[in-house]
């Protein structure tokens, strides 16, 4: 049932925001009663909590296998961002509730939630330096920067892009990741 309310939590955050979204709608849309809610959970922002914690751990997982392949960097940059364009068809109402919502946590799960949020920038900043040592990427650019460029790029689709539209996720991703690896190129 926790999973359950979770996942009608997701759908309701996702469409309505979080604030917009009261316990009892949750509840309705269940068929339960607001008991059933508070026996697992102490408040609407405990599930918002969850859902945070969920969307980045899993980010932060598949982050991980991508970064611990034998890849070249180049690689790794490709699959990268073909997983973060990927996470938009899977998991678009978490992700905008992770972009949109985070203010509504308190300051110490806010804490936390940017802990995590700052691995995976701090992950994708160590892979752009990854390349620039081993020459795959040029040196004249800061890992730091192009670190922010890549979530700029990626996390703004979650906003626009319709992955059933005329463009595949995997072209999304391709055109992502030539324009980014042109820019990072090494030049003779």
């Amino acid at each position: 049932m926790k999973s359950k309310i979770i996942e009608t939590s997701i759908s309701l955050f996702g469409q309505r925001g979080f604030k917009e979204t009261s316990i009892q709608d949750i509840v309705d849309q269940l068929g339960l009663t607001k008991g059933t809610f508070y026996y697992y959970f102490k408040n609407k922002e405990e599930v918002l909590v969850q859902i945070h914690e969920r969307f980045i751990d899993d980010l932060l997982e598949q982050q991980n296998h991508i970064m611990e392949s034998t890849l070249t960097e180049k690689e790794k940059m490709h699959e990268l961002v073909t997983m973060m364009i990927r996470n938009i068809r899977t998991s678009v109402n978490s992700a905008m509730i992770f972009f949109r919502e985070m203010r509504h946590l308190n300051e110490e799960k806010l804490s936390y939630v940017r802990k995590k949020r700052d691995l995976f920038q701090k992950n994708i900043e160590k892979l752009v330096q990854n390349g620039i040592d081993r020459e795959e990427f040029r040196k004249d650019l800061r890992a730091d920067m192009i670190s922010y460029f890549i979530l700029g790029m990626a996390n703004w689709s979650y906003f626009w892009y319709e992955p059933g539209g005329e463009v595949s996720e995997g072209q999304l991703a391709d055109i992502y990741t030539a324009l980014l690896l042109q820019g990072l190129e090494k030049k003779g």
